[in-house]
């Protein structure tokens, strides 16, 4: 009777075994890799970056200075698991109409390469490790802050507004105007007049820069049945409303420079006068290369209005 001690490969057997169990890890680690992939871009990273700048900023505002870099880094976690918690309930709920828009009918839901169940699992759990981490690091205001942020996205953007009204991202855009004010809760325990401006900062952002968003993808929202204001109103009247907001948005982007002094308002006028130019510009053209343009400065001045105030709060000490 032969036994397993008596079985043994010649070298062709042993190394076409070895090869081929290399090659099963290979495939095993490849699929972990795209699986890991698909769920990290649930989560939309380039928006939590966008907000992690305006909350971290804002950090750096309220403490007029450094913060502790432990503060710091528990604070940007948190938001992260908030921000991406939000972006995932978003894609589980969003994933019919994702299936029918061009820019987002490869997505891990629509494209069956994750379950619905395990989207909204995922943000769920993101949700509620953000809320842990900020009240056991940070402070209970903040998480309370954080999980509105992220409750008012899902709920009353995503489920109530987005394919109701062209209004959807005047109102829903608040929900992308919490992380300022958890930033300063963060630092500070407490809210102050500064950081509800720094709130308005983003909330009177976000209708100009999702309407040109929108000036691009006007077919594919009407595909999917969003109202986005372009297809409501045509893109004449979306390029005057953008342009509304910018007077606004530029009126309030040069409060903060009460507290923070004549290098950051005068910054903040330029940024402004850019932005302003730029949209005027779009307007005469009407061309997608134009709006497209417009959509990528409006992330940048964003990033940069927070950056300078930051900055300024630094050196002003």
């Amino acid at each position: 009777m032969q036994t397993s001690a008596d079985i043994t490969f010649s070298p062709p057997d042993a190394i076409g075994a070895a090869a081929g169990a290399d090659r099963l890890a290979r495939g095993v680690s490849s699929q972990s890799r795209a699986t890991a992939r698909d769920y990290i871009s649930l989560t939309k990273p380039r928006i939590i970056v966008l907000l992690l700048i305006t909350e971290i900023a804002t950090m750096f505002i309220a403490a007029r200075g450094i913060p502790s870099p432990a503060l710091l880094l528990w604070a940007a976690f948190g938001g992260a698991l908030a921000s991406g918690g939000s972006g995932a309930i978003n894609c589980w709920y969003d994933r019919d109409i994702d299936r029918v828009m061009a820019r987002t009918c490869s997505r891990p839901l629509p494209s069956g390469r994750i379950l619905p169940w395990q989207a909204l699992t995922f943000g769920v759990s993101l949700i509620v490790a953000s809320v842990v981490v900020f009240s056991l690091a940070v402070n209970t205001l903040a998480a309370a802050l954080a999980l509105g942020g992220g409750l008012f996205y899902v709920f009353i953007y995503t489920m109530l507004l987005k394919r109701r009204t062209p209004l959807n991202i005047v109102i829903g855009g608040a929900a992308g105007a919490f992380p300022p004010l958890v930033g300063w809760a963060a630092v500070q325990g407490s809210i102050g007049w500064p950081a509800f401006v720094l709130f308005a900062l983003v909330f009177l952002w976000t209708p100009p820069h999702f309407w040109s968003l929108a000036l691009l993808l006007r077919r594919d929202y009407r595909n999917a049945g969003v109202p986005m204001l372009p297809g409501i109103i045509g893109t004449a009247r979306t390029h005057r409303r953008i342009l509304l907001y910018l007077v606004a948005l530029i009126g309030a982007s040069l409060l903060p420079g009460l507290m923070l002094g004549i290098g950051y308002t005068a910054a903040a006028a330029v940024l402004g006068g850019c932005y302003l130019a730029l949209a005027l510009w779009a307007r005469a053209k009407g061309t997608s290369h134009a709006a497209a343009l417009l959509f990528h400065f409006s992330l940048a001045y964003l990033a940069l209005i927070f950056v300078v105030g930051a900055v300024t709060a630094v050196v002003l000490g």
